[in-house]
């Protein structure tokens, strides 16, 4: 498989050191500065575990831990200016000091109990041989789609650190800024939304050529899926190795296969990813979110994961009972909802709330944040959120 795209499957990050050196610098100078005489005192690391890690584990806590997915994005003004400034996406995303500075936007504003990072599931694939950009318009587009055992074959295992040492580096400083006071959070992409994307070229409204490969040339597909599932492994390691305290596990696609395809191209291979990274890091909590998965809802806990995020299509209360009492639950808000009145999103809040129980339940929207999503109403779900007690 030959790509005329060069310029996206070279290391990006070969630019981006310098930035890393320069955010390095200047936090340096801040903590230098002096007033009236005496230098500003380092932060003090807090020793508590942030309340989402206790939620998780199944703690009494006295409300419940609260973020929410897309918490950094364009529905915030302070986004926006950064994007005139910068238009490209993977600049944002790739960059040590915007990634650092956008994911703490939310933080200084909102003060969430879960402080994740700015970046996106596909950033691996150049490191694994897959050029892709992220187009204004148009989402992501893969260059060269894979479609063959040929095009399988050139796919190469990903090393995080030799692609992206801007995420160890930014998450490193996010966890030194939050200072324990909320969780980072890292995600990953799974394999099955992983290998549709890169089958497909892009986003896809009907899946017919992820599909048409599944159950056409497995054997085909399983390749795929398996080089995804290593690579990703790794990387929520190099991420828990750096400074994310739990990571998010993004099967946005996996819900568009039946239950019995879902048990053979997405669940082996999610429980295969759980198990690696038992084995070098049993503590870390693991979040899989994969949106309309109300068919599929008993298949999660099964992955071996700690948290199943539910979209707001199913009820938290029957959601609880499907799932069983030893998992944590997280969401399950229709963003819809930031889009009403401040009574109205109040009352959701507690509805939410009250049907999720007093243990091991993480507050969240059923799915991202939508653009347009007015920013003081957003405010408001925080401010409702973290004023609630048992």
């Amino acid at each position: 498989m030959s790509y005329s795209y060069a310029l996206f499957s070279l290391p990006s990050h070969l630019n981006l050191l310098h930035s890393a050196a320069s955010f390095r610098s200047k936090r340096m100078l801040k903590i230098q500065c002096t007033v009236g005489g005496s230098v500003a005192e380092p932060k003090v690391a807090a020793t508590a575990d942030p309340l989402l890690l206790s939620a998780i584990r199944g703690d009494k806590v006295e409300r419940p831990p609260v973020w929410l997915m897309r918490q950094a994005g364009r529905y915030m003004k302070s986004y926006q200016q950064i994007c005139e400034k910068y238009p490209s996406f993977r600049e944002r995303s790739e960059n040590v000091d915007l990634v650092v500075e956008i994911s703490l936007q939310p933080w200084k504003v909102f003060k969430p109990d879960g402080v994740i990072l700015f970046s996106d599931i596909l950033t691996p694939l150049p490191g694994m041989n897959i050029p892709f950009d992220i187009v204004k318009g148009k989402g992501p587009v893969i260059y060269n789609p894979l479609r063959t055992a040929a095009d399988v074959n050139e796919v190469v295992e990903f090393v995080p650190e030799e692609w992206v040492p801007y995420v160890g580096e930014a998450l490193g400083i996010l966890q030194t800024e939050v200072n324990n006071e909320a969780a980072v959070l890292g995600f990953v992409g799974a394999p099955f939304t992983l290998a549709s994307y890169v089958v497909e070229g892009g986003s896809s409204k009907h899946f017919t050529k992820i599909k048409s490969l599944a159950f056409s040339q497995p054997q085909v597909l399983h390749s795929l899926l398996q080089k995804f599932t290593t690579s990703m492994a790794k990387y929520i390691q190099y991420q828990a190795d750096h400074g994310a305290q739990a990571v998010q596990i993004f099967d946005s696609w996996a819900t568009e296969l039946s239950p019995v395809d879902f048990e053979e191209f997405s669940l082996p291979y999610l429980k295969q990813i759980v198990d690696t990274v038992r084995q070098t890091h049993p503590n870390l909590p693991l979040i899989l979110y994969a949106s309309g998965s109300g068919g599929l809802l008993e298949r999660l806990p099964l992955t071996g994961v700690d948290v199943v995020s539910l979209d707001w299509t199913v009820d938290m209360a029957e959601g609880r009972k499907r799932l069983g009492s030893d998992i944590a639950v997280q969401g399950n808000v229709d963003p819809g909802v930031l889009f009403g009145s401040k009574e109205f999103i109040s009352g959701r809040i507690h509805d939410t709330i009250r049907k999720a129980g007093d243990r091991k339940h993480i507050l969240n929207l059923g799915h991202g944040i939508v653009v347009g999503t007015p920013e003081e109403n957003v405010a408001h779900f925080f401010e409702v959120a973290r004023g609630f007690r048992y």
